[in-house]
């Protein structure tokens, strides 16, 4: 007999939001949110936090519930995202069941039918997907029975979080529900309500042409399809492409060169796969599945996409040192992912890819021994600034960037993370020093050029988008750094006067060593400059 699982998320928009902002902030959203749908500039609450639902309600415009509750936090209205995030979490709920489907803008449908004894029972497998997604802050309601009609009313209006209807008794546990738990359009549900129908067994005795007749064909054909009478079909989420290749073996394996084996065949295998989708692998996970029950887990990832097994192999062979096979391997697998698409590459004639797979393939390797982005380039920007001129992008990143510095103007081989204060002597205020002290150390000047003006970024008084670490932020791939003093470098004041500007120096000390100094601001009297050193030449 078919059991059918409905899975309600009542506060899913809110519950989606809390658990985005606590994994990206570590840390949870300590009060109450409402989700705000914008026409024009009026706001309107769509959904709200249910600790709030004794002083709000959905339809109130925003600026009447942030007057009651002075504190609030809100979420733009994101129906897109929403819709995404559940279909998501039907595919993760496809762990349960094979025949999963996002229900609505809040719930998810599982086929269960003949799945639930692998994982204890229905009552258990309805309450484990319940605790599970309590413990990532989602509420869920869930129940079944043997209709998709029936399991969304008792999800709905069962006073119980995770209800079992036995098989054959939809009749008896409908009958004493709302009749808005039908699916029914809520005109409709407010009309049967005012004429006295109330309950879904108010319906029963009812002779369905009349009910028709009087509501329209919507009601009598979920009322059927509640009860078993209409067939009710659900239509699945596709399956996922299968991207993983599995290995059994009649004993169990423990030898390096075993296991290499393995990896190879299991490589070779997964290209394949990869090859007849059009897709190649970013990210990689192997795993290794002992005698003991213990299963090892090593990744790799790969700068851009790719499905060449010799590579795949040479990535996990570099990480099989600390595999510790124990007793013995049994069992291995590999997977891929994370893809991407990939067409068709014209190899050399010696077999080897062109010089860009083979540039990816050793940054992978280098990637896989320092750790995941470890390595990058530097690529130009459109800024005269020193700190802004370059950025650290990841190494296969694609566009060539701003304009290259000019050479002409000569920049240092080092340019330090953030320029550091030193202390100078210069003759004439407006003059390169003649001596400083960096570090502790006293650098005695021989020779300098300079100076070359520089001026501050009027236009950028608040830092641009990827420049949150101008002002001691991060960005994961442009970060700008700071130092103390540079308030002024935006526009404010400093004891030296302006600095909104920089006379840069290329210096060298009686050593041979070269610098690149600046003085910041420019000199007024009574107050003495302030000097900073900001790179160093080969």
């Amino acid at each position: 007999m078919r059991r059918v699982m409905s899975l309600w998320l009542p506060n899913w928009p809110l519950d989606r939001r809390y658990v985005v902002r606590q994994r990206r902030a570590a840390a949870p959203l300590d009060k109450p949110a409402v989700i705000v749908e914008w026409i024009g500039a009026r706001g309107i609450l769509a959904a709200i936090d249910p600790r709030l639902s004794a002083t709000l309600a959905p339809g109130m415009p925003l600026a009447d519930a942030q007057a009651i509750e002075p504190g609030l936090a809100a979420f733009d209205a994101d129906p897109a995202g929403d819709a995404a995030a559940l279909g998501r979490l039907a595919a993760w709920c496809g762990r349960y069941s094979p025949w999963t489907a996002p229900e609505g803008i809040d719930g998810v449908w599982l086929d269960i039918t003949g799945s639930a004894h692998l994982h204890g029972g229905e009552a258990a497998l309805a309450a484990g997907i319940v605790s599970r997604l309590k413990r990532d802050g989602i509420a869920a309601r869930a129940a079944i029975a043997d209709t998709p009609g029936a399991a969304w009313a008792v999800a709905r209006e069962a006073a119980a979080p995770a209800t079992v209807i036995p098989a054959g008794a939809a009749r008896v546990a409908l009958a004493l529900l709302p009749v808005r738990g039908l699916r029914i359009p809520a005109e409709s549900a407010a009309l049967l309500e005012r004429l006295g129908l109330r309950r879904i067994g108010d319906l029963y005795k009812l002779p369905r042409p009349a009910l028709v007749a009087r509501f329209g064909l919507t009601v009598a054909e979920r009322l059927d399809q509640a009860l078993g009478e209409l067939p009710e079909p659900l239509s699945p989420l596709p399956p996922a492409p299968l991207r993983s290749n599995q290995c059994r073996f009649a004993e169990p394996i423990a030898t390096p060169g075993d296991l290499a084996a393995a990896i190879g065949f299991l490589a070779e295998a997964l290209a394949r796969t990869l090859e007849t989708t059009g897709m190649g692998a970013r990210r990689l996970v192997l795993r290794f599945h002992r005698v003991d029950g213990e299963v090892l887990r090593v990744a790799a990832g790969t700068a851009q996409a790719s499905r060449d097994a010799r590579h795949f192999v040479r990535l996990f062979l570099e990480r099989l040192d600390g595999v510790e096979p124990g007793l013995g391997i049994e069992e291995m697998d590999l997977e891929a992912t994370a893809v991407e698409p990939l067409g068709s590459r014209q190899a050399g004639f010696a077999g080897e890819g062109d010089g860009g797979v083979t540039l990816a393939a050793l940054i992978d390797r280098l990637e896989n021994r320092l750790g995941a982005g470890t390595v990058g380039r530097l690529r130009p920007r459109d800024s005269h600034i020193p700190e802004r001129a370059v950025a650290r992008v990841p190494a296969l990143a694609k566009g060539a960037g701003g304009q290259p510095w000019n050479p002409e103007r000569p920049r240092p081989v080092r340019l330090l993370p953030r320029p550091e204060p030193i202390e100078a002597v210069a003759p004439v205020p407006d003059d390169p020093p003649v001596l400083f002290r960096w570090r502790r150390l006293i650098h005695r000047v021989r020779a300098a050029d300079g100076p070359e003006r520089i001026l501050g970024e009027w236009w950028r008084e608040t830092p641009c988008a990827g420049e949150e670490g101008w002002r001691g932020g991060s960005s994961p791939a442009e970060s700008v750094p700071s130092y103390a003093g540079e308030e002024g470098w935006r526009g404010g004041s400093s004891p030296a006067g302006n600095d909104s500007l920089r006379d840069y120096y290329c210096v060298e000390d009686t050593d041979g060593r070269r610098f690149w100094l600046f003085r910041a601001g420019l000199h007024q009297p009574g107050l003495m400059p302030r000097w900073f050193l900001h790179g160093v030449f080969a």
